[in-house]
């Protein structure tokens, strides 16, 4: 039997007042966090939530999110995330394709309002019993007539005995994002969530002197696993920022020594472009150890820039929601290569196939696919889906990726991504990683747009550095003699700034629906 809240009951006895998690000014410890995950579970116990049933939850990075994230384990329940971006028809589909009972919803700010949203779309939801805000001082707008979180858990007791679940028991439903239709409901047991954050923890060499800057959002994958359950895990003191800002963070760094920060590559972008006349780099270099890169491919010229400037090596790494996340990681037992994703993690088999499913030889191009103890169960009410991808117990993850001789894996591009010009293969990301070495350009994506002629045509969109600026013909003209011609961008697009996920994805889906 494995309940994953163990994790933080285990600490919560032998570290109690160890400080677990601080926003701004505010510390709690772990007997705190834990406490208050037992408030949660007996609350949602006296409503009647049963053992199975789903709850979903909407914060961004607060100590309620631990709180009642644990909570909702300890009561035997099943955790639905949800974007803090969502607007009311996504948490209407989420809710409802969940079959999520009651909803635990931030009330948000003016600017991001998600207790608004969240508040219509729950009137809209008959499967879902009951809604509850957790506000920010007085409810904003919208939330007036929704009952208050603290009034739910009011009276409870601060101890529970957490309900024994089985290891291979759904504990989480992660939403992937939904690049080809609606999001699907990734199925994580307990046993996927504990092992993955397990590792986590010996790929970084964490102990409990560590701490961790939390500038992923926890409600995705990455940010839940590989720093708030595998912080747990090992006992971390984890500093968190609910939205993203280079300055804040290096603020924070400072101000709490940090020593592990693991972010997506368009935050390292906004790192490295950071450039206050008061900002000490060194003061950073002396407090971090260790960073570690995924969600995305990291442009090399990225990676490189941060590693000489603050004299910190970056581990990438390479996941998603169907493996809890982690895959494969760069070791530092084994040794790093720069563009790399490593090799694969404890517990995981990696191979490469063609289309017709053969194993594809070394340096050649094919399909990751991978098996072992952080697949999913499958997608949620959704066979022929999770039959699509899973074969033979095999996830096929769609990425196209190539293995060197020394068995270290490198992405090559998504195969949804892949430009088809002319009947000739275009990746994006290796026209991405040469473009970003042109010195006027700061940030860069590369789709697909139709072509009458070609069927696709190459286009670029470039954001460039500060005070910078080239003329499109120039960029064309650099890049000609940087690749073979028909991978060039023939259509460049200059922006100001790339749609992103609340992750830190770009939004390739976003850029191609415009450009249709």
């Amino acid at each position: 039997m494995l309940n994953l809240s163990v994790i933080l009951e285990d600490n919560a006895r032998r570290y109690p007042d160890r400080p677990a998690f601080t926003l701004g000014d505010t510390a709690f410890t772990y007997k705190q966090i834990n406490s208050y995950a037992n408030r949660v579970a007996s609350a949602l116990k006296a409503l009647g939530i049963m053992p199975g049933e789903k709850v979903a939850m909407c914060l961004p990075n607060i100590p309620q999110f631990p709180m009642i994230y644990f909570g909702i384990l300890k009561a035997g329940a099943v955790v639905v995330p949800l974007s803090v971006l969502f607007k009311k028809d996504e948490f209407i589909y989420h809710l409802n394709d969940s079959d999520a009972k009651l909803f635990i919803c931030f009330s948000g700010t003016p600017e991001m309002p998600m207790g608004k949203y969240g508040n219509a779309a729950f009137k809209e939801c008959e499967n879902c019993r009951q809604l509850f805000i957790v506000a920010k001082g007085n409810n904003i707008s919208g939330t007036e007539d929704a009952p208050n979180f603290e009034e739910m858990i009011a009276g409870q007791p601060d101890t529970f005995e957490s309900v024994q679940t089985g290891a291979d028991d759904t504990a989480v439903i992660v939403y992937t994002s939904g690049t080809t239709g609606a999001g699907k409901g990734a199925e994580l047991t307990h046993s996927n969530l504990f092992t993955n954050a397990v590792l986590s923890t010996n790929i970084f060499n964490l102990t409990n002197k560590d701490v961790q800057l939390v500038v992923l959002p926890l409600f995705h994958i990455f940010g839940m696993t590989v720093m708030m359950n595998a912080g747990i895990y090992k006992g971390l003191h984890n500093i968190l920022l609910p939205k993203f800002d280079a300055g804040t963070a290096f603020k924070l760094i400072a101000q709490h020594s940090v020593s592990i920060l693991a972010a997506v590559p368009t935050m390292y972008w906004a790192l490295v472009n950071y450039n206050a006349e008061d900002f000490d780099p060194t003061v950073i270099a002396k407090s971090l150890r260790l960073g570690a890169s995924g969600g995305a491919s990291l442009p090399v010229e990225i990676l490189k820039t941060f590693e000489k400037r603050f004299d910190v090596p970056i581990l990438e790494g390479y996941g998603m929601s169907e493996g809890s996340p982690v895959v494969t990681f760069n070791h530092l037992d084994i040794g790093r290569k720069t563009g790399s994703i490593g090799t694969p993690v404890w517990g995981v088999e990696v191979k490469l196939v063609n289309e017709n499913g053969d194993e594809v030889a070394v340096g050649e191009k094919g399909e990751l696919l991978y098996r072992g103890a952080n697949v999913m169960k499958g997608y949620y009410k959704k066979p022929a889906d999770t039959a699509a991808v899973l074969k033979n117990g095999w996830m096929h993850s769609g990425d196209v990726a190539i293995k060197d001789e020394d068995g270290f894996f490198y992405i090559v591009d998504r195969i949804k991504d892949i430009i088809i010009r002319g009947g000739m293969n275009v990746y994006p990301r290796e026209v991405e990683e040469i473009l970003m070495q042109h010195p006027v350009i700061s940030i860069v994506t590369v789709i697909g747009t139709p072509h009458e002629k070609l069927g696709e045509e190459i286009k670029a969109f470039i954001v460039l550095k500060k005070d910078q600026s080239a003329p499109a013909e120039e960029i064309m003209l650099w890049a000609k003699e940087r690749m073979a011609s028909y991978k060039c961008p023939r259509i460049i697009e200059f922006i100001d700034a790339l749609p992103m996920s609340a992750s830190g994805k770009i939004l390739k889906r976003i850029l191609k629906a415009n450009n249709r």
